[in-house]
């Protein structure tokens, strides 16, 4: 498949996404969402590492904060 039949498909996609006027099955939600208190958010207070990272020890830390959290 060459760039251009590739750049045709896109378009045909986007224009049928575009054209599809069919009702949603829901409608959106209005209610607030409220962060900060889940169990999710919270995090561990760990040593600051300048070593390997603790969930892969292959590569340096780069202090993603994913090993304090649960990974949420």
């Amino acid at each position: 498949m060459n760039e251009e039949a590739l750049r045709a498909l896109i378009r045909e996609a986007v224009a049928r996404h575009l054209t599809d006027e069919s009702p949603s099955p829901q409608p959106p939600r209005t209610e607030p969402v409220t962060f900060g208190s889940h169990a999710s958010h919270f995090r561990y207070a760990l040593p600051a590492s300048g070593g390997p990272c603790l969930i892969e020890p292959a590569v340096t830390c780069n202090h993603c904060g994913y090993c304090e959290s649960h990974g949420h």
